[in-house]
């Protein structure tokens, strides 16, 4: 799909809302539809007349303008590239106005994104496969005075577009193709084109590293682990680092503290927080930002054999500190703890942001729509809100009061790692404050976020690639 700046394409869309005047030729087919309510100009309302002897017009209600949004702007235009692929049309044109309270840049972004989420599907292993678009050109009238700016929007929305689409694959991959050795090389493939130096440690370099806590976890599987270190140098003038940390767990059956199996058939998706650092990490290292970024993940396979870790172990970390396992299933935070710890002591990261599919009870306190954030700084979580709302991705602040610790106290080691049912988003973020070593840090657990069992909007079935905006609009804006 290739974006022009100027006027153009077989099919106009006309944008409607209160505030918006249409064309002559729109307000003509307005007028009428409105007055036969068979239009109101409602958000999200379409309206086509595409034939040989329409007008080749498309009416999109946008509603209010004072209750517009970007997301609400990328929902709207996913809508209708949807529309426009019952007609095999090749060519569209919109006239894009200034909004309301909307920065112009961003809107010309986030149209350009609704375009572009129309185009994705994980159709790879479908014998019918579905209809590709058909458009190959998109025409937008832009303010002559904004053209420079639009044109800037437009490359960030395809830069980000493909580094969701990645995250998306990666996430949809099965667990019998998608391992810890598959998922470090996809990163070294999909990154180093780009000049991102990308160092893959196996087994026995883990072991030497000192990380006995990720080890535990990646013992039951005939899979050996990886954990991979991608390291971004864009300001080699500056010293300040970002670390980017993700769960890279490629399947997790609970282990001893085995799943029902109805809990168990999406579990390949554990390892979307390391994709979405990946994304993210080829978003940034493209758009060709300028700071320097150090993705970390630690991947492996949570499963069950004769030497897989059991509920009442107890196993050290690269931190020295003791944990005593409670739960198998409650793995995420091991493999984490020792990725943290890396980030914080080898990496000297100045700001840490890990992101996991880390607790069910996340999903329970906040449904699918938002992330759950735990932090040690309230000026990074400031920071992480402000990406997330212009990338229209929601985060909610969870409460980290010193109380919540007692729950993860060990009794026989230095921690436990779960605290119970009770606030288990909670005090998981909190196991993990423990291996930060008092960086600024914040944890996204994105459990509800990275996968939905329908399509919502522009997000399909299946991975989301939730967050690799958000990470990429944190530090741009860092």
């Amino acid at each position: 799909m290739k974006f022009l700046l100027e006027k153009g394409g077989s099919v106009e869309i006309v944008l409607v809302s209160n505030n918006i005047h249409p064309t002559e030729k729109g307000r003509e087919l307005l007028d009428f539809l409105k007055e036969k309510e068979l239009f109101k100009g409602k958000f999200n309302e379409v309206y086509s007349d595409i034939s040989p002897k329409g007008e080749n017009i498309i009416l999109l209600g946008l509603g209010d303008e004072e209750e517009l949004t970007l997301d609400s702007l990328r929902k709207a235009f996913y809508k209708v590239a949807k529309e426009l692929k019952k007609y095999k049309i090749d060519s569209v044109g919109v006239t894009i106005p200034k909004f309301k309270d909307l920065c112009y840049k961003s809107t010309v972004t986030a149209i350009t994104e609704g375009f572009l989420q129309s185009e994705y599907s994980f159709d790879k292993y479908l014998s019918d496969k579905k209809d590709k678009s058909s458009l190959e050109e998109v025409y937008f009238d832009v303010l002559e005075e904004k053209k420079e700016k639009a044109l800037e929007a437009i490359k960030e929305a395809e830069i980000l577009s493909e580094a969701i689409f990645l995250t998306r694959d990666l996430v949809n991959e099965r667990p019998m193709y998608m391992y810890p050795e598959v998922l470090a090389n996809a990163a070294k493939e999909n990154l180093e084109e780009l000049g991102i130096k990308v160092d893959i440690y196996n087994k026995k370099a883990i072991e030497e590293l000192g990380m006995k806590a990720f080890l535990a976890v990646a013992e039951g599987s005939s899979k050996e682990p990886r954990f991979f270190v991608m390291t971004y140098n864009g300001d080699p003038d500056s010293k300040e680092k970002i670390a980017l940390v993700g769960k890279g767990l490629t399947y997790d059956s609970g282990g001893y503290a085995i799943k029902p199996g109805d809990s168990m058939d999406t579990m390949f998706t554990d390892m979307a927080g390391s994709a979405t650092v990946i994304g993210a990490l080829r978003a940034i290292a493209k758009a060709k930002i300028k700071k320097n970024v150090v993705g970390i993940v630690a991947a492996c396979e949570n499963l069950i054999s004769g030497s897989a870790y059991k509920n009442g172990d107890i196993v050290g970390s690269m931190s020295g500190k003791t944990i005593e396992v409670l739960n198998t299933d409650a793995e995420g935070r091991l493999t984490l703890a020792d990725a943290l710890w890396y980030a914080a002591k080898e990496v000297k990261a100045d700001k840490i942001i890990d992101l996991a599919t880390l607790t069910g009870a996340c999903i329970v306190a906040l449904g699918n729509l938002t992330a759950g954030a735990i932090t040690n700084d309230e000026d990074l979580m400031d920071e992480v809100k402000k990406a997330s709302e212009l990338a229209g991705e929601y985060v909610w602040q969870l409460p980290s009061y010193p109380e919540y610790k007692e729950l993860i106290k060990g009794d026989f080691g230095d921690l436990k790692n779960t605290g119970g049912r009770g606030a288990g988003t909670i005090t998981a973020g909190l196991f993990l404050e423990e291996f930060v070593d008092k960086t600024p840090w914040v944890h996204l657990d994105i459990a509800g976020t990275a996968y939905g069992d329908k399509a919502k909007g522009y997000l399909p079935k299946g991975a989301t690639g939730a967050h690799v905006k958000t990470l990429y609009y944190l530090v741009k804006n860092m």
